[in-house]
């Protein structure tokens, strides 16, 4: 896991990870996916930028970031493209599911 300069680790840090808002540049140069490999991922609506405006230079924040992180990972463990989207779409929603059950014991 990756730590900030405090020895924190990045991952839980949810304030950070809620402003964190990626030009699709950096993502490609960061995850080592092209950039037209993401725009064709938003096209078939696996992923979603942030950006309202066509032309606009396309953002996404940690979410879809991740999207692309598991998909390009399966993808390279033999997946197909809609096999990936579909797995991954499942370990977000069961994410996302655990995280509301959480909250609910913290509150």
């Amino acid at each position: 896991m990756e730590d900030d300069k405090n020895g924190n680790d990045l991952s839980f840090d949810f304030k950070f990870l809620d402003k964190l808002v990626v030009g699709i540049g950096e993502v490609a140069q960061i995850t080592g996916i092209a950039t037209r490999q993401i725009r064709y991922w938003e096209e078939k609506g696996i992923i979603t930028s942030l950006t309202e405006e066509e032309g606009k230079n396309r953002k996404y924040n940690y979410e879809n970031i991740k999207k692309m992180l598991l998909i390009k990972e399966l993808m390279e463990e033999g997946y197909t493209l809609d096999a990936s989207a579909v797995k991954v779409n499942k370990r977000m929603e069961m994410i996302e599911s655990t995280l509301n059950k959480l909250k609910q014991y913290k509150e």
